[in-house]
């Protein structure tokens, strides 16, 4: 693995040097990968971006925060240069539109665009062409797929994914990295292909969560900076104040029911290993009944997926349906045939269930919800994604999410902790993340039983 992402400070040749070994590690893990899309002169244009990062900040203090990490973009996302195709065969020129403002954000910030990552189909199902890093014959997930293997490869250390089911925090566990997914509306979405407006979440992959926090504080609207000083519950500061107190360590909710008994056999007893972890090192556990209508939830979610989807792409479907992987077309038609007062119904769903599991959390004394960020480790074949389930409540919720390396199963596949905070505490969530971090890596090295 390449060394950690180039801090502020680093001097020119120091990240020039970096940028070479990133480099050879394209050169030695990329074409197996296929994480990125390619692009022939990749690191020339890298050096030369780096040199102008320097000459644009000459003064190392006054360098901002991500000045010199190479960042990975989900070819979702319109970059001023490169052509966006979604993962899809529809002329990219039908495609084309302004940079997408979270893409300016990053580049103000000092980043550098190392590339395009290959992503699903429209962000859908329909599998790209990229190979799990740890496991190169099983999926790397969907449908930011392209950007957690690139940070899974060590690639790049940092990349930007959206989910509107599972597409961040799923790929995130697959490839034993970061997943964070922001609150409903925190990033904004101008300049990014949609597939379900209503759902479709900015959010990162990263080589870890400082890293994440880091990427969150540049990309979200009203970032508030953590404050010294302990608090339950994760409550922000007060009104308008810009800061976040630093929380004490929070208590962890396990939604016991339907929900969680979808997780698979391995991905359940690796769950059960990384709660016990916790619960040893001094974390409060408790196990709470919830989500007792998972399944309705499940077909709210999935429903409005499809309607949205169907309307985001009737102009392109009508004139380039036969480009359509079967997988999309599905998805497209059943959302033809979605009701305008159903519709509504489903809307108005998610506003219900982030309510419940808000006042659920503040009468049991939770401050995160801890699921499995995967039903199991990922999926042998590159046929298919895996499944997003366990991430499909805290999506269509809209409450911030984040999923962290937890262990392997006994074949050695990577596992994920999934955290879920209240709605706009997302300073607070990668905070405790960054605490969890440490605790969890304890058992990232070795098998989970199972």
């Amino acid at each position: 693995m390449p060394a950690a992402p180039p801090a502020p400070g680093t001097g020119e040749s120091e990240l020039l040097a970096y940028l070479e070994r990133l480099e050879e590690r394209f050169a030695s893990r990329d074409p197996e990968l296929r994480a990125f899309l390619p692009e022939p002169g990749r690191f020339d244009r890298l050096r030369a971006e780096a040199r102008r990062r320097f000459e644009r900040f000459p003064d190392p203090a006054a360098r901002p925060p991500l000045f010199g990490v190479p960042v990975g973009v989900k070819d979702i996302f319109h970059v001023d240069g490169f052509p966006t195709a979604a993962g899809s065969r529809l002329p990219p020129e039908e495609l084309a539109g302004p940079q997408a403002g979270c893409v300016t954000r990053l580049l103000a910030a000092g980043a550098l665009i190392a590339g395009k990552t290959a992503t699903t189909e429209f962000a859908y199902f329909a599998p790209g062409p990229t190979r799990n890093p740890r496991h190169p014959g099983h999926t790397p997930g969907g449908s930011s797929s392209g950007s957690a293997a690139a940070v899974g490869a060590g690639l790049c250390p940092l990349a930007l994914g959206t989910q509107t089911i599972g597409s961040i925090c799923r790929p995130a566990a697959y490839c034993g990295v970061v997943g964070f997914k922001p609150t409903y509306g925190r990033v904004p979405l101008d300049g990014v292909v949609p597939l379900a407006p209503s759902l479709d979440h900015v959010g990162v992959l990263a080589a870890s969560a400082e890293l994440a926090a880091r990427a969150a504080a540049v990309l979200c609207d009203g970032w508030r900076r953590v404050r010294p000083g302990s608090l339950t519950g994760g409550t922000a500061g007060a009104a308008g104040d810009s800061t976040a107190r630093s929380p004490a360590l929070p208590v962890l909710g396990v939604p016991e029911g339907p929900y969680l008994e979808r997780a698979e056999p391995a991905g359940r007893r690796g769950f059960e290993a990384a709660c016990e972890r916790l619960a040893a090192a001094g974390w409060k556990v408790r196990r709470i009944p919830a989500l007792d209508d998972f399944e309705a939830i499940e077909r709210r979610h999935r429903r409005l997926v499809a309607a949205e989807a169907a309307a985001v792409h009737a102009d392109w479907f009508a004139r380039y349906g036969d480009r359509y992987h079967p997988k999309t077309r599905e998805l497209l038609e059943a959302g033809r045939g979605v009701k305008p007062e159903q519709l509504a119904a489903d809307l108005a769903g998610r506003e219900e269930l982030r309510r419940r599991l808000e006042t659920q959390m503040t009468a049991e004394g939770i401050d995160l919800w801890v699921s499995p960020a995967a039903p199991g480790p990922p999926p042998a074949g590159l046929d298919g994604t895996g499944d997003p389930v366990m991430n499909l409540p805290w999506t269509y919720a809209g409450m911030p999410a984040a999923s962290l390396p937890a262990g392997r199963s006994r074949s050695g596949l990577p596992l994920g902790l999934q955290l879920a905070g209240r709605r706009d505490a997302d300073e607070q969530l990668l905070a405790w993340a960054a605490e969890l971090e440490p605790v969890l890596a304890e058992i990232a090295g070795g098998a989970a039983p199972g």
